[in-house]
């Protein structure tokens, strides 16, 4: 797989406030890790798992944890706060599939007050971005390209 085009150097301006949005989303480090890696899954989206799943590691978050995201409405590990933000990930993500029901937008309202609430959607919003752009221009992760020595375009 080929990278097809560096947009930080030809679309740098839109790039750089992409990054200044996400700077300014305020959610729990460890929530945004699970959200990220799940969204990111989803959408298939190497380049983010990667990046994700060392974010939320450093962030705290355990190996099992982030192991079990695939499967989370059927693991343990995760409270129902947490089941709350990933159900709503997970609707979000697939927008066009699920106009994301009321019944999990209700559930998150009964675990987020609306300022959270809306930093998540953003938060939730943010990684789709970044995953389309990953996909799209076949960025190779970040794992992959130290232990090979390939650089992007």
């Amino acid at each position: 797989m080929t990278p097809r085009i560096d947009l930080a150097h030809h679309a740098g301006a839109p790039y750089a406030a992409m990054v200044r949005v996400e700077e300014r989303i305020e959610l729990d480090p460890r929530l945004r890790g699970l959200i990220e890696v799940r969204a990111s899954q989803i959408n298939g989206c190497a380049f983010c798992i990667d990046m994700h799943w060392a974010d939320a590691r450093a962030a705290g978050e355990s190996e099992e944890r982030l192991a079990q995201l695939g499967g989370w409405q059927e693991s343990p590990y995760y409270d129902e706060r947490e089941r709350a933000a990933l159900a709503l990930t997970e609707a979000v993500t697939h927008v066009s599939e699920t106009h994301v029901p009321d019944e999990i937008w209700a559930e998150a309202e009964t675990h987020f007050g609306p300022d959270e609430l809306a930093h998540l959607l953003f938060q939730i919003a943010a990684i789709n971005f970044w995953n389309r752009i990953a996909v799209s221009t076949r960025v190779l992760p970040a794992s992959y390209v130290s232990r090979n020595g390939e650089e992007s375009p």
